[in-house]
């Protein structure tokens, strides 16, 4: 399908977004684009670059700039990229997101069309500090609002349930404290360039896709069949 053009989903950490942008990719056959998967790949790989970020993810700081660039000019290179895709959590900052710009320009596309998930602080805390992983098959479970069977242990395979370093409270605080300093000024960014749009993304998975392919299929210019 010709699609030919950038989606960027912005939220806070715990908006969604991550689940959203993979089921619209698939859906569209584009592909998800998550900084956070490539670094975190990176840092259990050992690269340079994943040992240059491990410290910075460990606080709950973002990635400087100029280290989130490279790696995303180089993944825009792939051929896959040639007719659109999903940005999962990025651009972050104001200098990430005029650089990213020029980077659409030069490739061809149009202005992105961006999406913001707006969920209360509250409602964030809950998801994130919830938030435990099957260290086996890699389930997900919310001890608060979706709790397995025996506390600790994955109802499907036994596994023992882990919880991701940037999970813990005191570090999902720093990351929705860092998300307000520099990322919540790209919603008024993209509001006053026209190409944002909003969903409550407190709901239901359902709920919310419903509400994300309304704005999509409205999305002027955009091939988005959903």
């Amino acid at each position: 399908m010709a699609f030919k053009r950038a989606l960027i989903f912005l939220g806070p950490p715990g908006a969604g977004k991550g689940t959203q942008a993979k089921r619209v990719a698939k859906q569209c056959g584009i592909p998800h684009l998550s900084t956070g998967d490539m670094f975190r790949e990176a840092v259990s790989r050992g690269t340079e670059l994943g040992r240059q970020v491990r410290p910075i993810m460990e606080r709950g700081e973002l990635v400087p700039d100029e280290l989130v660039m490279q790696m995303v000019e180089e993944r825009l290179s792939w051929p896959d990229c040639q007719g659109g895709f999903v940005f999962d959590g990025f651009p972050r900052t104001l200098p990430q997101a005029e650089r990213l710009n020029g980077s659409l320009r030069a490739r061809g596309f149009g202005d992105p069309k961006v999406v913001d998930f707006a969920v209360p602080h509250e409602k964030l805390m809950r998801r994130l500090t919830g938030r435990w992983t099957c260290s086996v098959g890699g389930e997900i479970y919310n001890i608060y609002d979706a709790p397995p069977k025996v506390p600790g242990i994955c109802d499907r395979d036994g596994g023992k349930l882990v919880q991701r370093a940037d999970d813990r409270p005191e570090v999902v605080r720093e990351r929705l404290a860092a998300y307000d300093r520099q990322t919540r000024p790209l919603v008024d960014y993209y509001r006053q360039r026209g190409v944002l749009g909003s969903v409550d993304a407190s709901g239901g998975i359902e709920e919310v896709s419903r509400a994300l392919d309304r704005i999509l299929q409205c999305a002027k210019g955009a091939d988005v069949r959903l």
